[in-house]
C-alpha cells in the first residue's frame, strides 16, 4: 500500500480528507460546494482546479477511493470518492501533527517587509496605507460572516474557531500596520540611506 509521508500533506488534501470522514462518500465538486458553504476557503486556497489534482493525488496515495461513478444527462462522468482506512489515519495524523507543533510558515507579506527599506519612506507610507484600508475591510467581512452564522445557523462555536483566529490574524496585522505607518511618519523608524540598504 502507497502512503504520503506523515506531515506531507497540505491543507486542501486534510481537508478533503476530513470532509469525507464527516460527510461519507462525495464528488469533488460536492467537496468544493461545501468547502465554499462552511467557509473553509478563508483559511485555505481553493481553486476547483487544485481540488481536483488533490484528490487525484490522494487516490493515487491510497487515502481515498472511487466507490461509484456516474453521469447525470450530457454532463460529464462524476466519480464520488471515499476515504480508506489508510486516509483515516492520514489524517488523525496529520491533523495531530499540525496541531502539536508550530512550522515556520513564510507569507509574502513578511517577505515585502524584509524588503521596506527599498523604498523611500513616503511611498512605504502611501502602500502601508493601502494595505490597511484593505486590511480593516477584510477584518469587517470576515467577523460579519462569523457573527452571521452563529446567529444565523446556530452553529456551534467550535465550527467557527478558524473564523475567530483568522479574525485575530487580521487584528494583530492591523494594529501592527498602524504602529509601523506611526513610526514612519514620527520618524522614528529610520530609513537608510540608499547606498546603505542591504
Amino acid at each position: 500500500m502507497r502512503s504520503t509521508r506523515r506531515g506531507a500533506l497540505t491543507p486542501l488534501a486534510l481537508t478533503v480528507l476530513r470532509l469525507l470522514t464527516q460527510g461519507g462518500p462525495m464528488h469533488p465538486y460536492e467537496m468544493h460546494q461545501r468547502i465554499r458553504e462552511q467557509h473553509t476557503d478563508h483559511v485555505i486556497k481553493l481553486r476547483a482546479g487544485s481540488l481536483y489534482h488533490t484528490v487525484e493525488r490522494l487516490h493515487r496515495a491510497d487515502l481515498v477511493e472511487p466507490v461509484e461513478t456516474g453521469r447525470e444527462g450530457r454532463r460529464p462522468e462524476r466519480t464520488v470518492y471515499a476515504i480508506t482506512e489508510a486516509g483515516a489515519e492520514e489524517f488523525s495524523a496529520g491533523l495531530h501533527d499540525l496541531l502539536r507543533a508550530p512550522r515556520d510558515e513564510y507569507p509574502v507579506f513578511a517577505a515585502a517587509v524584509e524588503m521596506l527599506h527599498a523604498l523611500p519612506p513616503a511611498d512605504a507610507a502611501r502602500l502601508l496605507g493601502e494595505r490597511l484600508i484593505a486590511l480593516e475591510g477584510h477584518l469587517a467581512r470576515v467577523e460579519r460572516i462569523r457573527v452571521g452564522l452563529l446567529r444565523d445557523r446556530d452553529l456551534d462555536r467550535v465550527l467557527l474557531v478558524e473564523l475567530e483566529y483568522k479574525e485575530a490574524m487580521c487584528r494583530a496585522e492591523v494594529a501592527w500596520v498602524r504602529g509601523l505607518l506611526d513610526e514612519i511618519a514620527s520618524g522614528r523608524l529610520s530609513w537608510p540611506a540608499p547606498e546603505e540598504n542591504r
